[in-house]
């Protein structure tokens, strides 16, 4: 019942960019959020889960209006606008917007081998690096998972996410 319901709500959300009942950044915030969900980081020790945006202000606003100060676990998100890639390394999250995609290089060089999970929306990037990366194909959102880089990060995708993505 559970994976029914995971299916249905991610196929909603993958499905509403060609009717765009939604603005975009809606969409892409409320599956960041759900990416959350189904990715198994290794415990820190911190009170806070850090999202950071680097770009795309309506993204940023809109995590933060839905997301910031609510639990995870033990933890609160807090959700930041990433004024530089300095700050990237604080972070658990890192979306990376359209906007800022030629920085995704410096990005990754400044996270290395910390257990950050990158996530894009330009062309190219899952296959750069990204560990997720925003597609659109056949009209529709997609996303694809570099199962690479999420190993190198040390981080674990459950299986119901990994079944929706598309694989690198």
């Amino acid at each position: 019942m559970k994976n029914l319901f995971l299916t249905a709500l991610m196929a909603l959300f993958m499905g509403t960019v060609v009717a765009q009942e939604r603005p975009t950044h809606e969409i892409h915030a409320a599956m960041i959020y759900n990416f959350m969900k189904y990715i198994q980081w290794p415990d820190d020790g911190g009170t806070e889960f850090v999202v950071g945006v680097l770009g795309e202000d309506n993204v940023f606003n809109t995590l933060k209006n839905f997301y910031d100060g609510k639990p995870k676990g033990t933890k609160k998100y807090s959700i930041r606008k990433l004024s530089d890639i300095s700050e990237v390394g604080t972070c658990q999250v890192v979306y990376i917007g359209k906007n800022k995609s030629k920085d995704f290089d410096n990005v990754k060089n400044a996270i290395g081998s910390k257990s950050i999970l990158t996530v894009t929306d330009s062309f190219n990037l899952g296959k750069k690096g990204s560990c997720i990366n925003f597609k659109v194909v056949d009209e529709k959102l997609k996303f694809e998972i570099n199962q690479a880089s999420m190993n190198g990060a040390s981080l674990k995708v459950a299986g119901q996410l990994s079944s929706m993505a598309i694989l690198i």
